[in-house]
């Protein structure tokens, strides 16, 4: 219930295994995918028919008024296989070198959070309970999958990690949060953001590891099939939560303008939730 007494409908998930499982295919689909539709069709329309679709589904996103699994995951799919075109396309069809193209994505990812934290006072997940700030949600998350995209081409390509070598780095990267989360150290916000941020290039790593060409460092296993096979991952699990309503929101306070300062030096919007969720 808010102040004047009326309930506020969250319009994403609690930060559940499962928000992180999904997450992480989704990130991979994203990749897979990606690299399929612009092999298989003029890159150029690849590109388009990504935006289409992920217009589309952001739009069924943004009119649900309360989470629904099937609509969130659909939208987080669609940003995953946009937000991979737009980073490849500032590569490969302007040229711009991925540390170029990562240091404007982590700029890009920057601003929208400074511009959603003066605006709102709160970066909180549990804050998403208004349009404005699904709004500014979804920016970041896409910002989140075109910084990662470049992340992990960075590291695979330039510094020649290669994609096995790509998967060791961001899983020694992501323990850190992991790590922090654990020991309760610093803000559970930003601890949520980092892991956030690089599950994107660590599932990317993944996908490329498994369906590039031997020749290219990878499995073999082809971006068509790894597609697939994500896709029915994915919307298994997807389903699974729609009929157990395991990762339901639950009813908060609404997050104030600003987060005011709590015992200890976090602020209540660090505080945990009720129930087994990762981010608070």
């Amino acid at each position: 219930m808010n102040r004047t007494g009326y309930a506020t409908a969250q319009r994403v998930p609690e930060i559940t295994a499962f928000f992180w499982g999904i997450k992480l295919l989704t990130t991979a689909l994203g990749e897979s995918s990606s690299d399929y539709l612009v092999h298989a069709l003029p890159p150029e329309l690849a590109v388009v028919l990504g935006f289409v679709a992920f217009a589309a589904a952001l739009t069924v996103q943004l009119r649900q008024r309360r989470y629904v699994a099937w609509a969130y995951w659909l939208a987080v799919a669609m940003v995953g296989i946009f937000g991979t075109m737009a980073a490849d396309v500032v590569h490969v069809g302007l040229g711009v070198p991925y540390v170029a193209a990562a240091a404007f994505y982590g700029a890009v990812l920057a601003a929208v959070f400074l511009a959603w934290r003066k605006t709102e006072g709160t970066l909180s997940i549990h804050s998403i309970d208004s349009r404005r700030r699904e709004l500014f949600y979804w920016s970041a998350v896409v910002a989140t999958f075109a910084f990662g995209t470049a992340f992990g081409d960075l590291t695979a390509v330039t510094l020649r990690f290669g994609y096995a070598g790509s998967i060791l780095f961001f899983v020694l990267l992501i323990l850190l949060p992991v790590i922090a989360a654990l020991l309760d150290i610093g803000s559970s916000i930003a601890v949520f953001w980092t892991a956030y941020v690089l599950t994107r290039p660590l599932g990317a790593s993944v996908a490329d590891y498994l369906g590039k060409p031997h020749a290219n460092g990878g499995l073999g296993a082809g971006g068509g099939l790894m597609s697939v096979v994500l896709s029915f991952s994915v919307a298994a699990l997807v389903a699974l939560l729609a009929w157990t309503k395991l990762d339901e929101p639950k009813l908060r306070e609404r997050l104030p303008q600003q987060d005011f300062a709590a015992p200890g030096g976090h602020s209540f919007a660090d505080l945990p939730a009720p129930g087994p969720v990762l981010e608070s």
